[in-house]
């Protein structure tokens, strides 16, 4: 299996998983509210990936600037990102939400050439088109409202996709000296340093509720799944393939949260779902078949023997 191909099944899987969350997070939420939650997805996903680095040669950073530079990728990710997210999905409404955050991809795109100095090939951007018009088609124009109020939660939501894709890329920028699970670690630590005092405000006027069994299965999938490992797969994602094809994992996410949505909370099966539904697949295929159609070349092992004795009839073509 080439990397290309890993890095497709792992950011597929990621973005899957975070399609299923909000379902989990639904119910978590009437207890602890959002920053405190945030927080303790990030702790545990920090102690669990602790674990698997201390049987790791990778732990230790050369330099104090490694360390503040993992970190400040954290801050932009975990940090200000989802920060901003929780933010609007409160203060706006769920399709916004899902509308509005669905620009994470583009933004990908658009900080890939940026920074990274990665090629906006045609194919990529329609990929991407594609997808983005299944994820519109699917939550139907007509049910968002981008009045005034929702404008306050809207903008945050922007934030949210905007950083998000300055996230994904930068992390796909320090992939190329680090480990992944070197690169998660520290990049979870920055996102405490603006999760904790969020937090601590937070809960001067919204306490923590009664907590159950099914409250702390509820932290305990967030923190370990969501965060730690589906984390952990989209940065090795970034880490393997180019930043402008992996945006296209993205799309699994509205997909997955739809079908669920189906599955468990009786949404209607509607005309919308499935043309959106074959949009997004369209997409994510379009980029995965670009992906498996470059073959890695290893010139180090690659071997040409030439015979002298065969002349070559400058006329001949290839066929």
């Amino acid at each position: 299996m080439n990397n290309e191909t890993r890095g497709a099944i792992y950011g597929l899987t990621a973005a899957a998983i975070w399609g299923g969350m909000y379902v989990v997070s639904d119910v978590v939420l009437n207890t602890i509210p959002p920053f405190t939650l945030l927080t303790m997805r990030l702790v545990l996903a920090v102690i669990i990936l602790a674990a698997f680095l201390s049987r790791s040669s990778t732990f230790s950073l050369t330099t104090r600037a490694d360390l503040f530079r993992l970190l400040g990728v954290g801050v932009v990710g975990f940090g200000i990102s989802l920060g901003a997210q929780f933010v609007g999905t409160d203060k706006s409404t769920a399709v916004n939400g899902t509308l509005v955050t669905s620009a994470s991809p583009a933004f990908i795109l658009l900080f890939a050439a940026l920074i990274l100095r990665e090629r906006l090939t045609p194919i990529r951007v329609a990929a991407v088109a594609l997808a983005t018009i299944g994820v519109i088609v699917i939550i139907d124009l007509a049910n968002a409202n981008f009045g005034s109020e929702t404008f306050f939660g809207d903008m945050a939501l922007a934030v949210a996709a905007l950083t998000w894709g300055l996230y994904s890329v930068l992390v796909r920028s320090v992939s190329a000296r680090f480990d992944t699970l070197v690169v998660s670690f520290y990049a979870l630590i920055g996102g405490l340093f603006l999760t904790i005092p969020a937090a601590i405000l937070e809960l001067g006027s919204r306490p923590i509720g009664v907590i159950d069994g099914g409250t702390i299965l509820g932290i305990l999938y967030l923190g370990v799944i969501s965060t730690a490992a589906a984390m952990w797969m989209w940065n090795r994602a970034f880490a393997l393939v180019d930043a402008s094809i992996a945006s296209l994992f993205f799309f699994a996410q509205p997909f997955v949260g739809t079908l669920l949505s189906v599955l468990l909370l009786n949404q209607a099966i509607t005309t919308n779902l499935w043309l959106g539904s074959a949009f997004i697949i369209a997409g994510v295929l379009l980029s995965l078949v670009r992906v498996g159609a470059k073959p890695s070349i290893h010139l180090a092992e690659t071997r040409v023997t030439i015979d002298p004795t065969v002349s070559i009839n400058s006329s001949t073509k290839d066929s």
